[in-house]
């Protein structure tokens, strides 16, 4: 099996070979993205190992739970309807729970039982029951945005909302996963879409960035400032502000924001699309994954042109300030090959967040599906790895002890599915942060398909 240098294992499994792709068992992980039903009331989950007395809270975690409605598919994973999850941490017992989001998309789809509204990749025609001329008026309606609240939740003051990648999010209860209600972000502040990965800061202010579309095809992209919550009481969002606005290079080329450090091109993403065949005969000749370190110069003087502005020790990155004010980043490369992925990156962000730190937990990827969970020094390039058959974690959560001294004293959670493993096909997985060695798991009866982000709530 080919490891990263310096890689400690933790687990059992069998060695595989290097480099040569694994095909998974067909029941395997398509187990991921079943349609599920949601729960009446939280189960209780079977604890081996020994869950830490100071892990009291809640592990709550968005995903897609629905894959189809009547006899209409959803085409993309991204477009499977929004399941909130739960796993309840008290007195070293753990609870599941969850239920569906109630967007509009879910209870429209749901009552008409078919895709009523436009998802990232599945386009909802009009309603073949209505007459003609109604069918026909509907293509001048323009696309509706969905709140298909799938992809992450976090705090705004006391309340929680989970969120996709438009306008709309979603002010969910996290006791009891009722769904509150639907909040148009576009009221408060002029952005047409905000990311669903926002900063927040220790003291609760939340920062996010979103495009903001005006008048002659002009394209800007806004940071957006939610106050935390004030002495008066009154809802954040309604102090929702624009801070700094960023206006668009080249109107012609907009770009999506994914989150608030990643930037994509809609017209090179578009043309992928168009291209795709093409795009397919030559995947194999495509760049091997590479973990990359960028460093962004905030300090900039006109006098610095064509020198590297940066000046922090331990990285080799760049930044060349050139003489059109255009700033040239180059990585600091720290793993490049085949097997050498690691996705959905996350810190010990409430103490280091905007800070040198030195660990970071992710994922690593066998074939398209994360099948261990990482812990990589970004100093010394050690890696730690967690990994056992037929097993496909999510994304891991760092939480940190109430006392702790050191930046990796806490726990990594991560939900893993084990379809093939016996009547407990799911489980809460607790790790050591500081070795990857498992501590506790949390073992449930029934299958949880893919979840995408989420946060730990303490109690």
């Amino acid at each position: 099996m080919l490891l990263f240098p310096g890689t400690k294992l933790i687990g059992s499994y069998a060695p595989l070979k290097p480099l040569l792709p694994v095909e998974h068992p067909a029941g395997g992980y398509k187990k991921l993205f079943e349609t599920v039903e949601e729960l009446s009331s939280p189960i209780t989950a079977h604890v081996t190992g020994r869950i830490p007395v100071w892990l009291r809270g809640s592990l709550l975690r968005c995903g897609p739970g629905l894959f189809e409605v009547g006899s209409e598919p959803f085409y993309h994973l991204f477009d499977g309807q929004a399941l909130l999850h739960k796993f309840d941490f008290k007195e070293g017992h753990v609870t599941y729970y969850r239920r569906f989001i109630r967007t509009d998309a879910y209870v429209r789809a749901m009552t008409e039982k078919r895709v009523v509204i436009t998802e990232f990749g599945t386009y909802a025609y009009p309603d073949p029951c209505k007459n003609i001329f109604s069918r026909f008026f509907s293509y001048f309606k323009g696309v509706e945005i969905t709140d298909n609240a799938l992809v992450n939740v976090y705090p705004v003051g006391e309340d929680f909302y989970a969120c996709t990648e438009t306008n709309f999010i979603t002010k969910i209860n996290t006791e009891n996963l009722e769904t509150i209600k639907k909040v148009d972000v576009s009221k408060y502040v002029s952005v047409n879409g905000v990311t669903a990965h926002p900063h927040i800061e220790n003291d609760g202010t939340v920062y996010n960035i979103g495009n903001c579309f005006g008048k002659n095809f002009s394209l800007a992209y806004n940071i957006v400032r939610i106050p935390p919550l004030q002495a008066d009481k009154k809802d954040p969002m309604t102090k929702c502000e624009v801070v700094v606005q960023f206006p668009c290079s080249d109107r012609f080329k907009p770009s999506y924001v994914h989150r608030y450090e990643f930037v994509y091109n809609y017209l090179y993403l578009a043309n992928l699309r168009e291209n795709w065949e093409e795009v397919k005969k030559n995947a194999q000749k495509a760049p091997q994954p590479e973990v990359r370190r960028y460093v962004l110069p905030l300090n900039i003087e006109k006098a610095d042109t064509g020198k590297n502005l940066i000046t922090l020790p331990n990285t080799t990155a760049t930044a060349v300030l050139h003489s059109d004010e255009t700033i040239w980043l180059e990585p600091e490369v720290i793993f490049s090959g085949p097997r050498q992925a690691f996705e959905f990156p996350q810190i010990n962000y409430t103490k280091y967040s905007g800070k040198p730190y030195t660990y970071a937990y992710g994922l690593g990827l066998n074939h398209f599906v994360p099948d261990r969970l990482c812990k990589m020094n970004v100093k010394t390039r050690e890696t730690w790895v967690w990994q056992e058959p037929d097993a496909y974690p999510s994304e891991p959560i760092f939480v940190s002890h109430p006392d702790a001294l050191e930046e990796d004293d806490g726990v990594v959670l991560s939900i893993v599915i084990s379809p093939g493993s016996g009547p407990k096909p799911a489980y809460l997985l607790i790790l050591s942060a500081k070795d990857m060695s498992e501590v506790a798991r949390a073992e449930v009866e029934i299958n949880i398909p893919v979840t995408f982000h989420g946060l730990f709530k303490r109690a």
